[in-house]
């Protein structure tokens, strides 16, 4: 995954065709290929080898591809994986009234530099979405999963996670959102 587009490249920006079934062969090893830099991403030897920036998911036009795929590898405290899963075509069809946003923010493989502020995302939502083999999931995710999740179904509508910011007070919330972390 060295081809990892920088914002600025209009790939990120663009909203991300859907993915057809049965799918093709060079879509599903572009699904192993983002799972497995997730993986070597958050392994220390190969991250700190190959200088890899740590990373929880990793969605399809992040690599210069505008498919609605993402890859989303979440570990609990104890480095293994509480929720991994290729999210093709996901949907959220509910989200919580209640937002939530990361105490320390939030960070992108495509945005090399900091942007500090709260990115306000819905504390829990109900997200459907269909594995490499066309089968439907419907789960219900709370918070730092439903965050996750929510930022890579934001790069396959082209939008960035600095977008949600406050612009004229980037630590501004509502009294009720919850900070996480």
């Amino acid at each position: 995954m060295e081809n990892i587009i920088r914002d600025g490249n209009p790939t990120l920006r663009a909203r991300a065709k859907a993915v057809t079934f049965p799918m093709s062969t060079e879509t599903k090893e572009l699904a192993g290929k983002m799972m497995e830099f997730l993986e070597n991403s958050q392994n220390p030897e190969i991250a700190e080898k190959y200088k890899l920036r740590a990373g929880v998911g990793l969605a399809a036009p992040q690599v210069d591809v505008s498919l609605r795929m993402t890859a989303v590898l979440v570990p609990d405290e104890n480095n293994a994986p509480l929720f991994k899963h290729i999210l093709v075509n996901p949907t959220i069809l509910s989200e919580s009234v209640r937002m939530a946003a990361l105490s320390e923010g939030e960070g992108c493989l495509s945005v090399d530099r900091e942007i500090p502020g709260y990115v306000p995302r819905h504390d829990r939502i109900t997200l459907r979405w269909y594995d490499l083999d066309g089968n439907k999931h419907v789960e219900k995710l709370r918070d730092y999963v439903a965050i996750v999740c929510q930022h890579e179904i934001d790069h396959l509508n082209g939008i960035l996670f600095y977008d949600h910011i406050n612009k004229e007070n980037p630590f501004k919330t509502d009294p009720s959102t919850i900070l996480i972390g």
